[in-house]
């Protein structure tokens, strides 16, 4: 049903005529990527608030943040297409959007490899880019392989436990539970998400951080000061006393390159996975 609905998408948007694939508003991060990478940057012009990715990206008007998107600053760029990550909101806004009859491309939400390959080549198909989009989808398929190899080829016995923490703010710790992208690549590049029996993103207890006793701690590195140092996170003594603070392991990554599930999910894989196992 949700191919149906997509390509259905798809065929409307197709049908408005070929000025309808000239004036793209990318919604999300992953989406912003795939355009570029499949060489419909020409077409792209305007982006949100989260696609920061390639640099030429952010040379394009930004409609604000992909969740908390206004009709007024949508509309006010005159895209001819509009095609978005499922998060993109809030829902009233997106009723008023369609409203307008501004085709709209919804691709899929998932964090596996066939869910990424299936986002590619649909966005490819919606901007007369799918061979291009085929040969990109092949490409990350070949690199999330490479990734699935190395990942399996560590023994469950020897996988990492590792804390995704998202925030600590107000000495909370905010971790990342099952159902989100960071149990995902979590998983992907072999590791064990250290919380277990928690959904979604939420704050965690002193206890439940003694229970998860991660081996490492990740974090997303967004700059601008936003993230706690190194010294601040063993400075709480509930992270100072698991396995990762005893060892003082924390790895740091870009937070689209990390959770974006685009193009660079396979090197982000490989990355991660490298940098978990760096000296197995």
């Amino acid at each position: 049903m949700r191919r149906l609905l997509l390509t259905s998408a798809i065929a409307i948007a197709v049908a408005t005529g070929a000025q309808a694939q000239d004036r793209i508003l990318s919604l999300g991060s992953s989406v912003t990527e795939i355009l570029f990478a499949i060489g419909a940057e020409d077409k792209v012009i305007a982006r949100d608030l989260t696609s920061t990715y390639p640099a030429a990206a952010e040379a394009l008007p930004d409609v604000g943040y992909v969740r908390a998107l206004s009709p007024e600053g949508v509309l006010s760029v005159n895209a001819d297409m509009i095609i978005a990550e499922p998060d993109a909101g809030p829902v009233e806004t997106i009723d008023v959007l369609k409203a307008a009859s501004i085709p709209w491309v919804t691709v899929p939400a998932g964090w596996d490899a066939a869910q990424i390959v299936e986002k590619i080549n649909l966005i490819g198909e919606a901007t007369g880019h799918a061979a291009e989009a085929a040969a990109l989808a092949a490409t990350v398929t070949a690199e999330l392989e490479t990734a699935a190899t190395a990942a399996a080829e560590i023994p469950e016995d020897q996988r990492k436990r590792v804390l995704f923490i998202i925030s600590t703010n107000g000495g909370r710790v905010m971790a990342a539970g099952s159902e989100t992208g960071g149990n995902a690549i979590i998983e992907l590049a072999g590791a064990v998400n250290a919380v277990q029996g928690v959904e979604g993103y939420k704050p965690l207890t002193d206890e439940a951080i003694t229970a998860a006793a991660p081996d490492v701690i990740l974090m997303m590195d967004r700059g601008h000061n936003l993230d706690a140092a190194n010294d601040e996170l063993w400075a709480m003594p509930v992270l100072a006393s698991t396995p990762a603070g005893q060892n003082q392991a924390v790895i740091r990554m870009d937070g689209i390159y990390l959770l974006g599930f685009g193009p660079r999910t396979g090197a982000a894989t490989l990355e991660l996975h490298h940098a978990l196992y760096a000296g197995n």
